[in-house]
């Protein structure tokens, strides 16, 4: 298994499910800092058309090209599917927020022999770990 490090480091394309349109949020905040460090974000909320500038789409499904990593800002209850969802479209990776984690999701992510992070912020990641996907 990568550490949280090399999972970073080795993705290009995120997704985000759970992405807000709130600057408030963290889940608007900490993913437009990974974009403002070079990587692809996607975001993923059914109820939005665009976040950060960027095409948003319903569900990890419909996301017309590879993910690398899946980071998610949604209860706890919802990371079993969502790494479900993951597997589905042969993401790498999936990483839950801060304060997110789940027995069942981490077992599904393990057995499917995915890299599997819960309750780490990715932008402290990316900060105490100096990453940046910019020349």
């Amino acid at each position: 298994m990568r550490t949280p490090r090399q999972i970073l480091e080795e993705s290009t394309t995120i997704a985000v499910v759970g992405a807000s349109r709130d600057p408030d949020k963290s889940a608007h905040a900490v993913p437009l800092q990974l974009l403002h460090h070079g990587w692809r974000v996607i975001p993923v909320n059914p109820y939005a058309d665009r976040i950060w500038d960027q095409p948003c789409y319903a569900r990890l499904a419909d996301i017309p090209e590879p993910v690398d990593l899946v980071n998610v800002f949604r209860p706890a209850d919802q990371t079993p599917a969502v790494v479900r969802d993951a597997i589905a479209i042969g993401a790498k990776a999936v990483w839950l927020q801060q304060g997110i984690a789940s027995p069942l999701a981490r077992q599904i992510a393990a057995e499917a022999g995915l890299d599997y992070v819960e309750d780490l912020c990715i932008s402290v990641v990316r900060a105490l770990e100096r990453l940046s996907r910019r020349p």
